[in-house]
């Protein structure tokens, strides 16, 4: 076996405690040596305040995941990529098209890996609903994505600030899956979004997209929701009607349950940032972003209640 990545966390926060550091125990290509956070730190490990301080103490370090708001990712992931390390992004990569593919070619003149990860793409039925669809003549897609953000994201201002993306932070998710799982590129045509008048990120969106057969394509995404959750993908084809739902492990065909999975996501995603660095390539895939910056370009927004945590 290749010697162990040496990797350093930065932004010791929910998704790092939750996804990152259990998924970095298991998985034994990867050695966790040292984190950056303003705020917190990981028992049994150096912990430093800032990733120029990690990158400056921790020189042994192979790579870095950056977990921190998108709003400061690209600066971080510009020091990590010039101090040689090859970087795991968090989703969504950035805050902006053009810094994400600036990043990417850094990476390439550098010869470092970056990894913009999707972590839905790894849940445990995406990979099966490909393939049924791969053959399948699609009528109509259907996506409902609703969540509470008091319970995903308690107490962060970020989400609502320009860059933070509002509701579309759990809805890249399923913007990601599509992309992955319908045969055919798909384009907006229409888009609402829904803004809280003391927030400058949408709480809602309605999306209507197409594609060159003119698939009617439907997404609904909603912070709002309390109680069970809802993350699903319904795709009616000729064939019959595919069901993808709790955000992509569980997946039924016509009603007939053909898989139903366990959390595998960042396993999977750290699995493959292992293969890529392996390999001496990257992997950064735009598209769902690219849906993401077409709403907000296109979109009609309607002022909502205030929101009040």
């Amino acid at each position: 076996m290749s010697s162990p990545i040496r990797i350093g966390i930065t932004g010791v926060g929910k998704i790092a405690r939750d996804q990152h550091l259990p998924a970095l125990e298991r998985n034994e290509r990867f050695e966790l040596i040292a984190s950056a956070s303003r705020n917190a730190n990981i028992n049994g490990i150096r912990s430093f305040d800032t990733l120029d301080a990690m990158l400056e103490g921790a020189p042994e370090l192979d790579a870095v995941s950056l977990c921190t708001p998108p709003q400061v990712r690209y600066r971080q992931a510009c020091a990590a990529i010039n101090a040689g390390r090859h970087v795991f992004l968090e989703k969504p990569p950035g805050v902006t098209l053009s810094e994400v593919e600036d990043l990417a070619e850094r990476a390439r003149q550098t010869g470092v890996t970056l990894f913009a990860s999707w972590h839905a793409r790894e849940a445990a039925a995406v990979e099966r609903a490909r393939e049924w669809l791969g053959s399948a003549a699609i009528r109509h897609v259907d996506v409902q994505w609703r969540e509470d953000v008091r319970t995903w994201h308690p107490g962060q201002q970020w989400v609502w600030q320009p860059g933070g993306l509002g509701v579309f932070d759990p809805g890249i998710n399923a913007l990601s899956i599509m992309t992955r799982i319908l045969p055919n590129e798909f384009f907006l045509e229409r888009a609402r979004l829904e803004v809280p008048e003391n927030c400058q990120a949408p709480i809602a969106a309605e999306l209507d997209f197409t594609d060159a057969g003119e698939t009617p394509i439907h997404a609904d995404f909603d912070w709002r929701q309390t109680g069970p959750q809802t993350w699903q993908i319904t795709v009616e084809t000729e064939r019959g009607t595919l069901l993808l739902e709790e955000g992509g492990s569980r997946l039924s065909i016509d009603g007939e349950i053909l898989i139903d999975g366990e959390d595998v996501e960042y396993a999977g995603l750290y699995r493959r940032f292992a293969e890529l660095i392996d390999a001496g390539q990257s992997e950064v895939d735009v598209r769902p972003f690219r849906h993401v910056a077409d709403a907000f370009m296109l979109a009609e927004r309607i002022v909502v209640a205030p929101f009040d945590e």
